[in-house]
Parts: C-alpha cells; structure tokens; sequence
C-alpha cells in the first residue's frame, strides 16, 4: 500500500483486511465510509470494505485456496460442508448469493437448497 509503511500494526492486521476482501488505504485516500485505524493513539491507515457480493466472491476464491483446487471438484459431502460454512457466514443473505454459491460448486440452485434444507432438518 502506498503511503503507509510496513509498520507491524499494518503487518499484523494486513492479513485479516486481505481475508475479508478489503483493501488497505492512506489515511488521505479514505472516505467517510471507511474504517480508520488507530494504534497507540495515532490514525495510521484505512480499510476500504468490501461490498456484500465482492465478498463472497472474495470467500469462495479463499475456500477453494483451502481446498487447493475448484470447488466444483469437491465431492458431495465436501459441497454440503461449504454450503454449511457460507451459511454460517451469511452467503445466503446476498442477493443471487444462491445462484453464485451454485455456480461455484457446479451444481444446480435446486442442489444448494437441497443442502440448506438437509441442514435444517437434521
């Protein structure tokens, strides 16, 4: 990030803005909707979240890191553990958040909420 140094609070929170599909600003760069860092009573930079469809895109890419490969190779078991997880982290709740999630695992929006519902009634 230009503007900001390698500071180790940036270092250390640099992950977790990564993981949530945010991205790391100047102080100067940020906007009223951005969140402003502080550490030990100094503003040092921003985070500029994410909106709500870019982070699930944003999950999905980080679930099929973990997985190391597509989510449409997992088998079937390992797909109703993803939907479990994006339901848990509130994939659903994103508009079209079923058709993208269907996408993703190469199966039908019928097949996701035939998962969701086997959740419920387990």
């Amino acid at each position: 990030m230009s503007g900001v140094g390698e500071e180790p609070f940036i270092a250390a929170v640099k992950p977790l803005v990564d993981a949530i599909g945010g991205e790391m600003l100047p102080l100067d760069e940020a906007g009223q909707d951005d969140v402003v860092l502080s550490w030990e009573g100094a503003e040092v930079a921003a985070v500029r979240l994410p909106q709500l469809a870019d982070s699930l895109d944003h999950i999905l890419a980080a679930m099929e890191r973990r997985h190391g490969r597509p989510l449409a190779d997992l088998d079937r078991k390992a797909k109703q553990e993803v939907v479990r997880t994006l339901e848990a982290r509130g994939a659903f709740s994103v508009r079209h958040g079923v058709e993208t999630v269907a996408s993703a695992l190469g199966v039908s929006r019928f097949t996701v909420y035939n998962y969701l519902n086997r959740e419920k009634g387990a």
